[in-house]
C-alpha cells in the first residue's frame, strides 16, 4: 500500500529517477573523499551524471576488491556477480529501467550522453581481470588501465560533451587523448599509494615495484607527464566541468610530489584537509591545472 501523496510531489518515473541519483550520491559520498570533494565543483548540468558514472564504477570494484569475499563468495561467485552486473547495465542502456537504481542512474546518463559498450564492456573486462591476474606486466598494465581508468575518464567526457544537448556528438580527439591520460594518471598514482595495501591484502601488483627509487621514480615520471598533457587540454573544456577537473588534478600532481617525497614504508600518503581546501578555492576561481611541485634535494634553499 503506497502513501498519499500531494498534487506536487513527484510519481513514476521521475521519482524513480531521483530516487536512484540520491542513491549514486551516497555512494560517492561514502566512498571517495577526493572524488567527492572536487565534483562539488561540477555544475547542475553535469554533476549527477558524472556522479552517476562513480557510482557504478565504485559498486563493480566493490565485487573485486574485498566486500563480496567478506559476504562469503567465491572467486567464481564474485565473477558471476560482475557478469550479471555487466549485462544489467547493458541492457538498462537498452530499455531505459533497472530495478538496480545504481544502474539505473548510469543507463539514464549513458543514454542521454551517448556512452555505450565499446566503453562499458572494457571496464567490466578490467574488473573481471582483478579476479585472475595478480602480477601485472606492461601490457596487462595497459589494458587494465585502460578499461578501469581511461575509459571511465572518456565516460565523464561525454556527459561535459553532451549533457543537456539535443543530439549527443563525439568529443574532440585531441580533448579525448588528454582525459585518457588523466584517468591513468588518477589510476597510478592510486596504485602507487596503495601498493602495500593491494599486494598484502589482495595479492596484487600493478606496477611490478621491485623496492628500488628508481623504479618508483619511473612510474612518478609517467604520472607527471601524463597530468601534464591532461592539463594542457582542460581549459577547453566546458566552465561548468572544467573547474572540477582542475580540482582533481591538482589534488593527483599534489599526491605525486608527495609520494616522490614519501619512501614506500611511508604509508599512504594523502592531502592534508587544509590544503585540499586551497585547491579546490583555485580551482573554484577558475584558475589553471597546476603542474607537480618540484621536490627539493638536501641543500636547496627554501
Amino acid at each position: 500500500m503506497t502513501g498519499r501523496r500531494g498534487p506536487g510531489d513527484s510519481t513514476g518515473l521521475d521519482l524513480y529517477d531521483q530516487t536512484a541519483l540520491a542513491a549514486a550520491e551516497t555512494v560517492i559520498a561514502r566512498y571517495s573523499t577526493s572524488f567527492g570533494f572536487a565534483s562539488r565543483l561540477l555544475g547542475p548540468r553535469v554533476r549527477p551524471h558524472v556522479r552517476s558514472i562513480y557510482a557504478l564504477v565504485r559498486i563493480a570494484d566493490e565485487i573485486v576488491d574485498g566486500p563480496a569475499h567478506q559476504a562469503g563468495l567465491t572467486a567464481q561467485e564474485e565473477a558471476r556477480e560482475l557478469d550479471a552486473l555487466e549485462e544489467q547495465t547493458l541492457e538498462a542502456i537498452r530499455t531505459g529501467f533497472s530495478a538496480n537504481l545504481v544502474v539505473h542512474a548510469f543507463a539514464r546518463t549513458a543514454r542521454g550522453c551517448a556512452i555505450d559498450e565499446t566503453l562499458v564492456r572494457p571496464f567490466f573486462q578490467s574488473m573481471r581481470t582483478d579476479l585472475t591476474v595478480t602480477d601485472h606486466d606492461a601490457a596487462s598494465h595497459g589494458a587494465y588501465v585502460y578499461g578501469s581508468a581511461e575509459v571511465v575518464g572518456l565516460m565523464c567526457l561525454q556527459t561535459f560533451v553532451n549533457a543537456g544537448s539535443a543530439g549527443p556528438e563525439p568529443a574532440h580527439p585531441e580533448i579525448a587523448a588528454g582525459a585518457r591520460r588523466l584517468g591513468a594518471a588518477l589510476q597510478n598514482v592510486n596504485f602507487l599509494r596503495d601498493a602495500g595495501h593491494d599486494s598484502g591484502a589482495l595479492g596484487r601488483d600493478y606496477l611490478r615495484l621491485d623496492g628500488s627509487p628508481e623504479t618508483r621514480a619511473a612510474v612518478l615520471d609517467g604520472i607527471d607527464a601524463d597530468l601534464a598533457a591532461a592539463a594542457s587540454v582542460i581549459p577547453r573544456l566546458p566552465r561548468d566541468c572544467r573547474r572540477a577537473v582542475t580540482c582533481a588534478h591538482d589534488l593527483f600532481a599534489e599526491l605525486s610530489t608527495r609520494l616522490r617525497r614519501a619512501d614506500a614504508s611511508s604509508g599512504r600518503v594523502r592531502v592534508p584537509n587544509p590544503l585540499k581546501v586551497v585547491l579546490f578555492a583555485r580551482a573554484a576561481a577558475d584558475a589553471p591545472p597546476r603542474p607537480p611541485r618540484p621536490v627539493r634535494t638536501t641543500g636547496e634553499s627554501s
